[in-house]
């Protein structure tokens, strides 16, 4: 059996926004529940969402959820993505996440080479989510 971690974001009421975003971005298939289907909620917290799960390729899996009025978040978490292997197609991939994610987002480094040899960025988007993007050099045989 293979132990997964899975990170689980929370926003303030823009669950719904933020994973439609990441679909978008990231492709793959997500799936929501609100408060109202999932607990039978008919007050400010019907329309919000209670679970939400993106599963994508190669094994990453974003869960997220609304938290209620009221509630604190557990903060801004920071998710990475990355290339393993310098495969163009693989590269051009995280390149046109890295475009997508960039739209409302705060740019906090680049997407350019870094000091050892990879391409990196790092932004924060429109939803207070951190993103490190590494595209592999490629390897020299």
């Amino acid at each position: 059996m293979a132990i997964g971690l899975t990170p689980y974001l929370q926003f303030p009421g823009t669950a719904r926004e933020a994973l439609e975003f990441y679909h978008a971005v990231l492709g793959g298939e997500l799936s929501t529940m609100t408060f109202a289907e999932g607990m039978g909620a008919e007050d400010e917290t019907q329309d919000l969402i209670m679970h939400s799960s993106l599963y994508v390729d190669r094994g990453l899996h974003l869960m997220a959820s609304d938290h209620a009025p009221g509630q604190q978040s557990g903060g801004s978490p920071t998710l990475a993505l990355s290339s393993s292997d310098g495969d163009p197609e693989e590269d051009a991939r995280l390149e046109r996440c890295w475009d997508a994610l960039t739209e409302g987002a705060e740019i906090r480094e680049p997407l350019a080479t870094a000091p050892w040899g990879d391409r990196f960025g790092m932004l924060t988007d429109r939803f207070g989510v951190t993103w490190m993007v590494n595209i592999s050099a490629a390897s020299e045989d």
